[in-house]
């Protein structure tokens, strides 16, 4: 007689970093798979909120709002699937082991990160618990072109010219297709008591949006996909985006996925693959491919970060260039306030300081300025950024700030001339009369 083994199920465990997302999101999808019984859970780390040697916090109320409202439409996209998911204001380290134990959690599956604080966070919570019993899951998940599909041998062999990255990749690689999960039996499901906090609990202030900001959205999966089928197919504004992307008053002159794209409440694969959509359905030219071609910058700096690890954050950068750096703390709090000689520059500050969001034009700007011009420490300028951006991403961060320092991915090594650029992208001034109308 044939005896036929029973699948036991296991307790999975997904814990949610910056892929905060039901879409594409492949711990998830491998957490599910078999209807194994599956929990969700993310921590507000009080170490993000904590205020550092320069004065400000590493993660302001802008971002913190937008984090906030990701968390609960994360929470009910979960439920829809009939996934609990567990929010707590504590570290990892202590929530994990305790998580693990009431679950008697079996498998964990979480994004792979490689920078510093999170590195150091998986080794604390791997050295509470015990791996002899768990297994954990860790998958490369924020690409475009996934790491085991790129035409290079290993992350040493990524090129440091990007062109040479980007034709290679779009020659040899190929996307791969979005996974989605089905909904999960009833009895997976229960409520979870936890409240998520507001923002005067992660001690920040609260907010009105500013009238005039370029990014109104909030935050969270849900509004992600509504902005591509507004961008996209209702406004068809995505046909214009190369044209316009260097604008910068309005929510329209660019797509603004950066944001939901940086805590993944949507995938680089999902956006590329609506794109295809678009060009079949709609029109197909060079403002489409650019935004392709942007998701490929994204990557790149990524890959950067792979390659030369914790270079990225050295005031050499990766190329070891050694420049007489200096930091005057007057010139900080000029630069940061917008006091500086130069009105475009002033103005972008300004926007960043009460929006929390930069045009992409302008951040190039402020930071040609900051590196070439007054030949400030870079880091300090790149953590500020780090701080007050919503759509901060440490990689496209810290890759940008090398790059427009002299330390990182610019063959050319340019100095922005920044009356030349206000007169190009804000010929009549009206940007800036819209941030310095209240100058003193």
């Amino acid at each position: 007689m044939i005896k036929f083994q029973i699948p036991i199920k296991m307790n999975n465990l997904v814990w949610f970093r910056n892929d905060l997302r039901v879409q594409d999101n492949n711990s998830l999808f491998e957490a599910s798979k078999n209807k194994n019984n599956v929990i969700g859970v993310y921590c507000l780390d009080p170490r993000q909120f904590e205020t550092n040697k320069h004065g400000f916090k590493k993660t302001e109320k802008f971002r913190a709002k937008f984090l906030l409202e990701t968390l609960r439409d994360l929470k009910n996209n979960l439920t829809e699937l009939n996934i609990p998911l567990y929010i707590f204001h504590d570290i990892p380290e202590n929530v994990m082991p305790k998580l693990i134990e009431q679950h008697a959690i079996t498998s964990i599956f979480l994004q792979k990160e490689w920078t510093p604080d999170e590195v150091l966070i998986n080794t604390n919570v791997k050295n509470k618990i015990n791996l002899s019993t768990i297994k954990w899951t860790e998958t490369y998940d924020q690409f475009l072109f996934h790491p085991s599909d790129i035409p290079y041998a290993n992350f040493d062999k990524i090129p440091e010219v990007f062109t040479e990255f980007r034709k290679k990749c779009e020659k040899e690689s190929k996307i791969r297709p979005c996974v989605s999960i089905t909904t999960m039996p009833k009895e997976n499901f229960f409520e979870t008591s936890n409240i998520i906090p507001s923002l005067e609990d992660l001690g920040l202030e609260s907010f009105k949006l500013h009238k005039n900001t370029a990014f109104p959205f909030p935050g969270g999966e849900t509004n992600a996909l509504k902005r591509i089928e507004n961008y996209f197919f209702e406004t068809e504004n995505l046909s214009e985006y190369k044209k316009t992307r260097n604008g910068l008053i309005g929510d329209s002159y660019s797509s603004k996925l950066s944001a939901w794209l940086a805590n993944g409440s949507i995938s680089a694969r999902t956006i590329y693959w609506e794109v295809q959509n678009y060009e079949r359905e709609i029109c197909k030219n060079e403002d489409t491919y650019w935004l392709i071609f942007e998701l490929i910058w994204r990557d790149y700096f990524k890959y950067i970060s792979l390659k030369h690890g914790n270079k990225i954050f050295q005031l050499d950068g990766i190329l070891n260039n050694k420049y007489d750096w200096k930091f005057s703390q007057k010139a900080f709090n000029d630069w940061v306030s917008g006091n500086t000689k130069e009105p475009f520059v002033n103005a972008n500050m300004r926007e960043l300081a009460e929006t929390g969001f930069m045009s992409n034009r302008g951040r190039q700007n402020v930071a040609s300025f900051w590196a070439k011009e007054w030949e400030q420490d870079w880091r300090i300028a790149a953590s500020y950024f780090e701080s007050l951006l919503i759509d901060y991403d440490v990689h496209s961060n810290y890759g940008n700030w090398m790059y427009n320092s002299g330390v990182g991915n610019d063959p050319r090594n340019r100095k922005f001339n920044i009356k030349r650029q206000a007169e190009l992208y804000d010929g009549k001034g009206e940007y800036q009369k819209i941030w310095l109308k209240n100058k003193r």
